[in-house]
């Protein structure tokens, strides 16, 4: 009783008149913590216990030469794809912006076209071209081409996946441009710039700081979304590895090594994702919002934004 009352007036007497501060117990957040890691550990437990997913069958397949191949045509697919969208929807975003009417109309009827329309649908319908135009002459004389030896299963999926992916570039990159001050337009026109001069040294860099993150968005589902040519027997990943339970009857374990290599080429292109917005984020400021600053809060993360970290 003593040794209590001495440490309570000890307490008072250091700090008069200041009431104590006690930190708020989460039980909730703990228990809900404590409840999905429980139920993680047993998902895990039995994901590895289970011989039905075939483990030794999954490592000796991972670098098998046929996988690989696959591995390396996934990934020209993806930057040849990407490589077309962005270029293409470089060119809509400016149509769509251009002060010309019949430019807009184009544009515009470009991105909504292929944006309503399935890309499985554009895919299967260019590895059909040649149904509708055997021969290709493009009005030349003398000029006859066989569609069909023109356009192979891998054209047919770059075109159907380039074109498609250029009606979401450009209204990426017009989102981009849009985001620029006019009046620093202004003021490089009145400095005598031309309109292209304006686009490619002013717009162009400012803009690209908006236009980024979702283009690697974008990189990451093409990595994803170019799975859909093994419809048309294309050699990727996802052919490869279903050439391969095709004759041992094993699907788990190859779908699951194909599933591998997707996790870690999208881990590889989110890193240099970040690099890239770290790089063109570079001197600007980090604008939080109200609802950023609340779901921080709730998943009790409030502590990291007081401690600077970002």
């Amino acid at each position: 009783m003593t040794g209590a009352m001495t440490a309570t007036e000890t307490c008072e007497t250091q700090s008069p008149g200041v009431a104590r501060v006690v930190r708020q117990r989460h039980l909730g957040r703990w228990l809900s913590g404590g409840v999905m890691v429980v139920l993680v550990a047993l998902a895990l437990r039995s994901v590895a216990t289970n011989d039905r997913f075939g483990w030794p069958l999954v490592a000796g397949y991972l670098f098998d030469p046929q996988i690989l191949e696959g591995v390396r045509l996934t990934l020209v697919l993806t930057f040849v794809c990407m490589a077309i969208g962005i270029v293409l929807g470089t060119v809509l975003a400016v149509m769509r912006l251009s002060a010309n009417p019949v430019a807009q109309a184009l544009a515009f009827a470009y991105v909504g076209f292929f944006r309503g329309t399935p890309v499985l649908v554009q895919l299967i319908f260019w590895f059909n071209f040649a149904a509708l135009y055997p021969h290709l002459s493009f009005g030349i004389p003398g000029v006859d081409i066989d569609a069909n030896a023109l356009i192979s299963p891998v054209l047919a999926g770059v075109l159907g996946l380039g074109l498609h992916e250029a009606a979401y570039m450009a209204e990426i990159i017009r989102g981009g441009i849009g985001s620029i001050d006019v009046g620093q337009i202004e003021a490089a026109r009145a400095l005598g710039l031309r309109k292209n001069q304006v686009l490619r040294r002013i717009v162009l860099p400012q803009a690209m700081r908006v236009i980024v993150p979702p283009t690697g968005n974008e990189v990451v589902g093409m990595l994803k979304t170019s799975s859909l040519v093994s419809v048309l027997a294309v050699g990727e990943l996802l052919y490869s590895a279903q050439l391969i339970y095709a004759s041992n009857y094993q699907t788990i374990p190859l779908l699951i090594v194909a599933s591998l290599w997707y996790l870690v080429l999208t881990a590889v292109l989110s890193a240099g994702q970040m690099r890239l917005e770290r790089h063109f984020a570079r001197g600007s400021v980090e604008i939080r919002t109200a609802a950023a600053e609340w779901v921080r809060g709730w998943l009790g993360l409030g502590h990291l934004a007081r401690r600077g970290v970002r």
